[in-house]
């Protein structure tokens, strides 16, 4: 561990990681810091090599794995979200297997209690196509294939418009990929359940409803990360019990791209972002 890391708090004063390839992890660290009101964060938005979703395996895994040894060595945290579909899909068993005992918590369409909530059987998955096309996701809705039909969309180009605040081609696209959903309503056939397979996607709930109607149920995993969080840091005598917590935002790139999307879409007040690099950088 780094001199940056041994100085910092010991304990359960020490901070909480959280990365993403860039601001959709912003939506898990709303919920975390609900959840955790206590706890210090640091958040890292790889923005110069976003978004995962349009990236191979290999390379994503190479940034999961250089992201996370920068947080453990210079920040020293006691726990580390992927706030990342992608990520989590891609590295999540090898960043587990090189940080034993680090708790290491990912994220994965919510398609269990999409399943609970869902009365006609029929849920519509948006996400990035790496997320749709990894054996992790494969599995999940394998194991769940027998209690509902589920309308698979891959949203080539989706989170790369919420991350550029593109609005025309978010709109643009949210047209297009719920169109391919199916049809949306309560009625039998219907799609009556939509998770968001991607943590960009809850920014844009309003967009995403001008095509629903207000009678579909949207899912999430904020919160079901935040609680397993919690869960975890509890078993592990770690939970900070006292303080106004805070959060430390860096980016491997454009920190002002980052300073406006927490203007924009984070709760609470925040330090204002820094650039920060981490070694094994892939350019390509």
């Amino acid at each position: 561990m780094s001199a940056g890391a041994t100085a910092g708090p010991s304990g359960a004063g020490r901070p909480i990681g959280v990365f993403d390839s860039g601001v959709g992890g912003l939506s898990v660290l709303n919920a975390l810091r609900a959840e955790l009101p206590h706890e210090r964060f640091v958040y890292f938005a790889d923005t110069a090599h976003a978004p995962y979703g349009e990236r191979g395996d290999a390379f994503v895994a190479r940034r999961t794995s250089a992201i996370a040894r920068h947080l453990v060595d210079e920040h020293g945290i006691k726990a580390l979200v992927v706030a990342c579909n992608t990520a989590t899909a891609a590295a999540i068993h090898e960043l587990r297997a090189a940080h034993l005992t680090l708790p290491v918590i990912g994220v994965e369409p919510a398609l269990k209690p999409a399943v609970a909530l869902s009365r006609t059987g029929h849920i519509a998955v948006i996400a990035t196509r790496v997320t749709l096309e990894s054996r992790k996701f494969d599995a999940l809705r394998g194991s769940l294939a027998a209690q509902a039909h589920f309308h698979i969309v891959p949203c080539d180009g989706l989170a790369g418009a919420i991350e550029g605040a593109d609005s025309v081609r978010i709109a643009t696209l949210c047209e297009k990929y719920l169109g391919a959903a199916g049809n949306f309503g309560d009625q039998p056939g219907h799609v009556d359940t939509l998770v968001l397979g991607c943590t960009h996607y809850p920014f844009i709930t309003d967009e995403l409803r001008r095509w629903t109607g207000d009678a579909v149920r949207f899912i999430d995993t904020g919160a079901p990360v935040a609680q397993q969080t919690r869960r975890l840091l509890q078993n592990a005598g770690q939970l900070s019990a006292e303080g106004a917590g805070g959060v430390l935002m860096l980016s491997s790139a454009a920190p002002e791209a980052l300073d406006a999307a927490t203007a924009r879409w984070l709760d609470g007040p925040v330090d204002r972002a820094i650039r920060a690099w981490t070694s094994d950088t892939p350019t390509a």
